[in-house]
């Protein structure tokens, strides 16, 4: 939210879900942060953008633990929307992403306008419109999740693009390869992307680790982000056909120069080693899996 309103990118959505915060950090974790979160945002959407492209939008897109995420609105503004778009986060989340939909109609209006045929159906742990579906499950429970997918129309056969940022670290290596495997084995066309930290083993990770935990933050799937090899090997043993990992430092030379220019005239950092040290422990990865050659 604070990096919206100081003009990384757009989000005209986040403001319904997110308080902002009075709170001014120290210009280190601003640039540092803020720069990290503008490649995350950028490198995400545009891997979602090529699939979405390549399937001609006739695709599905699991967004997994979600969260106050507005990716749907922000497709649907540029006319991008998938033939579904479905959200799964634990039920607690999704009732408070619910009950701020249900109170604001910038939010409810657009759902609105591209559902088609039967009345909605809301309640206080899901949402399921014929375009948008919000689910409450745990992803440590794969049959559990398909099934209440399967309820809100969820359809193996089409193109699938599932995304997880800052999820999988949150859950055992085994929990997180059972989700893994089940993705891949479930659907014929599927593409993985997954955000979270990379070259943990290293004195600045540990650093990361122990900040994390003093705020009672255990990052339980850790010792698969030890490396960029690690993130690729976790996919391709879990059943992906194809796998690329790269970290941040890398995803944001590839930022267009005249972005890079504006991003870093918004807040002045002259510590470019400790932004560099922090873009390094955070990657992109993305791995698929094609039985039809898309």
């Amino acid at each position: 939210r604070f990096a919206v309103s100081v003009g990384y990118w757009k989000d005209p959505y986040i403001q319904y879900f997110v308080r902002q915060s009075k709170e001014r950090k120290a210009p280190e974790i601003n640039r540092g942060k803020l720069a990290r979160y503008y490649a995350r945002v950028h490198g995400v959407s545009y891997l979602i953008k090529a699939f979405l492209k390549r399937t001609e939008c006739n695709c599905q897109i699991v967004n997994l633990g979600a969260g106050m995420d507005t990716l749907f609105w922000r497709l649907k503004d540029e006319n991008l929307l998938p033939t579904k778009y479905f959200e799964v986060d634990f039920p607690m989340i999704v009732a408070r992403k619910i009950h701020n939909i249900k109170s604001k109609p910038p939010l409810s209006k657009p759902i609105m306008e591209s559902h088609s045929g039967d009345s909605l159906l809301i309640d206080s742990h899901s949402l399921d419109s014929s375009r948008y579906s919000i689910v409450g499950a745990d992803l440590r429970f794969s049959s559990d999740l398909e099934e209440k997918l399967k309820k809100h129309n969820l359809d193996i056969h089409l193109p699938t693009l599932l995304v997880a940022e800052c999820v999988l670290v949150y859950m055992t290596p085994q929990q997180s390869a059972n989700l893994l495997k089940w993705a891949a084995s479930t659907f014929p066309v599927v593409m993985f992307i997954n955000y979270e930290q990379v070259n943990m083993t290293d004195r600045f990770g540990q650093i990361m680790i122990e900040n994390l935990q003093r705020r009672q933050c255990n990052l339980a799937g850790v010792e698969v982000c030890r490396s960029l090899d690690s993130q690729r090997e976790r996919l391709l043993l879990n059943g992906w056909e194809t796998a690329r990992a790269i970290d941040m430092m890398k995803v944001y030379s590839f930022l267009p120069e005249a972005d890079i220019k504006r991003i870093e005239g918004l807040e002045f950092l002259d510590e470019k080693e400790l932004f560099e040290q922090l873009m390094q422990h955070y990657c992109i990865c993305w791995a698929s899996k094609d039985s039809s050659n898309l």
